[in-house]
């Protein structure tokens, strides 16, 4: 098929700068080449941080319904993980010039102010904020405090902003400064409830009552790796190894498809869990040359994605679409409301974007054909933010909504892909580097 040139936008022929949505509300039919292509696509999932961020905070809205139906009432949350992979994704944009390091460096100073106000329970943000207000929302009765696997998701991020902008102008060293000072008042050793493990949440009225523990392994390595790299509140190497690697019985024998998970995946053990778990910790914490006792990471995330879209190939419930084209099963939207989507009992037939997308950096191949196949749809599976949340074949469904936690991690994954950018500026932080070196961790660059 001939590829045509098509201009999206970039170029600014006047003094008004377009939005990010002006820029993209062109839908090209097709590309000069795949780097086009990425462009284009890590511009439009980036908008959802942009253009589509909470207007007090800067940061990322838990949901954007295009339909503006909204059953919680809950348009104006803002998520905490979410944005911390919006906050690489500005990076990303910065990068990619999509936006000036100006755009950039202002943004980042709001939500970083915005950030050090709003509730925190001894130093970690709450899983929700009410935008507008800073103030927490519960996400269920309990858990109206303290969620530190969503905190470490933007705590990744802002190291990346320090590192990036360390050597720059006064206002870019101020930003790095207050990136420092939430850095260092996040108590991870509070966390740990005097047992040796980090539990996920506190909150100041049900103290330790939600009592979870985190035990690899899910989407929360990077929690443990910020805990022992933390200059003021350390964890100790004896957590790692008794909590998350319970004492060496994380380590698993199962090969889906050919691919060693190397590593229990909790609940899915032999078939691994929602790829999620391949991205959310790798935002800034390069999987490539990392290994411990335990596992090689790089195959860990890898063999994860190769054996979900080899899942999805060989279709063992024969559900429409699913093939080499068409792939990748994760926790989003789905016919039955949300749903961990992974293979084996948890496949409801649901294709996730984000789940082939954030994996380039593992599948560059699979996820290439993956996009290109998405993007065939047209605009039944799209819209302002790029491809909807998930879609059905088989159920013929799709609905115009978007998830933070989705959209957001797809920008910078690509990035990952092409420059490294998000895990070069995270595993260059020092504290980083003597954190790894604690655990056990081996770099092999």
């Amino acid at each position: 098929m001939l590829l045509i040139s098509c201009n999206t936008g970039n170029k600014k022929t006047s003094e008004k700068v377009e939005s990010i949505t002006e820029q993209t509300a062109s839908r090209p039919d097709s590309f000069e080449n795949d780097s086009v292509m990425l462009d284009y696509i890590q511009k439009v999932h980036f908008n959802y941080m942009w253009d589509g961020a909470e207007k007090t905070s800067g940061l990322a809205l838990e949901r954007i319904h295009l339909d503006n139906n909204y059953p919680q009432n809950d348009e104006g949350t803002v998520t905490i993980g979410g944005s911390g992979f919006g906050i690489a994704g500005i990076l990303t944009a910065i990068h990619r010039q999509f936006i000036t390091r100006e755009e950039g460096v202002e943004r980042l100073t709001k939500i970083v102010d915005y950030l050090a106000k709003a509730d925190r329970f001894h130093g970690v943000w709450p899983h929700w904020l009410e935008g507008s207000t800073g103030k927490v929302l519960p996400f269920s009765k309990k858990d109206d405090g303290g969620d530190l696997v969503e905190s470490c998701f933007v705590i990744q991020s802002l190291l990346c902003v320090r590192q990036y902008f360390q050597n720059g102008n006064e206002k870019e060293k101020q930003l790095c400064e207050k990136i420092n000072k939430i850095w260092h008042e996040v108590e991870f050793d509070w966390y740990q409830n005097g047992k040796d493990v980090i539990y996920w949440h506190w909150s100041p009225n049900y103290g330790w009552e939600m009592n979870f523990p985190l035990e690899g392994y899910n989407e929360a390595l990077i929690v443990y790796v910020l805990a022992a790299s933390s200059p003021t509140h350390p964890v100790s190497a004896t957590a790692y190894h008794n909590g998350w690697a319970r004492g060496g019985n994380i380590k698993s024998d199962s090969k889906p498809y050919g691919c060693p998970l190397e590593v229990k995946h909790n609940g899915a053990e032999k078939l691994g869990g929602p790829l999620f778990w391949a991205h959310y910790s790798y935002i800034g914490l390069n999987p490539k040359g990392l290994s411990d006792q335990y596992a090689d990471y790089w195959n860990v995330v890898k063999n994860h994605a190769l054996s979900n879209y080899n899942y999805c190939v060989d279709n063992p419930k024969n559900y429409t679409g699913y093939s080499e084209n068409c792939w990748g099963l994760t926790a989003s939207y789905s016919v039955k409301g949300y749903a961990a989507h992974c293979p084996g009992d948890n496949d409801l037939g649901v294709i996730t974007p984000t789940a082939a997308l954030s994996s380039f950096p593992y599948t560059p191949v699979e996820s290439m054909r993956a996009l290109r196949y998405f993007y065939s749809k047209g605009d039944w599976i799209w819209g302002k933010y790029g491809f909807y949340d998930a879609f059905s074949e088989t159920d013929n469904w799709t609905v115009p909504h978007y998830l933070a936690i989705d959209q957001c991690t797809i920008a910078p994954m690509i990035e990952n892909y092409r420059s490294g950018l998000l895990w070069n500026l995270f595993m260059s932080c020092p504290e980083i580097q003597d954190g790894l070196k604690k655990l056990g961790f081996e770099i092999n660059k």
